[in-house]
């Protein structure tokens, strides 16, 4: 903890976490949230931000948009319903122009089933998975492309429009 942190045992999001108290005033802000997300709609909105409650078995979380990170804070509850998929990113920012790879190599041993994904929209997603399962409400998929700005990404099974097992 750093000077000035309290922490929490209710607050907004519900779990405990720390918040930074600008010394003499009673505003303050988080000061860090543990995942860096990008949480796609079904709508194509995009809302970019950290969060510290993502429950796949949940039907909310609560996202500090990246335009607020470090400032008083407004969070944003997202429903899952809403939702395509929620990328767990290396940074906020991403490479728009890296074309990431859709093909295992057959060197490399792969931890999982090895899946391709197909949304709704036409986006596709190749990587492995751990557990699948269609009458749940998502699953979580590693991109094959270990150079992607994606660590993981939750597939909402509402979006999707195929499950191939490669």
């Amino acid at each position: 903890m750093h000077p000035g942190d309290v922490t929490l045992n209710a607050c907004p999001l519900d779990i405990p976490c720390t918040w930074h108290l600008a010394p003499g005033t009673t505003k303050g802000y988080f000061r860090r949230a543990q995942n860096r997300v990008v949480a796609r709609y079904l709508d194509g909105r995009t809302l970019k931000g950290q969060t510290a409650d993502f429950l796949p078995t949940r039907p909310t979380f609560h996202v500090i948009p990246s335009s607020q990170i470090g400032t008083s804070i407004q969070v944003v509850e997202v429903k899952i319903a809403d939702l395509k998929a929620v990328f767990f990113v290396k940074d906020l920012v991403g490479d728009a122009a890296y074309n990431e790879a859709k093909a295992f190599a057959p060197e490399v041993r792969a931890m999982g089933r090895k899946v391709q994904v197909e949304f709704a929209d036409g986006e596709t997603i190749v990587g492995t998975t751990q557990g699948y399962q269609p009458d749940r409400p998502g699953f979580f998929v590693v991109p094959v492309d270990p150079k992607s700005n994606n660590d993981r990404c939750f597939v909402v099974m509402a979006a999707v429009k195929t499950v191939t097992f490669l």
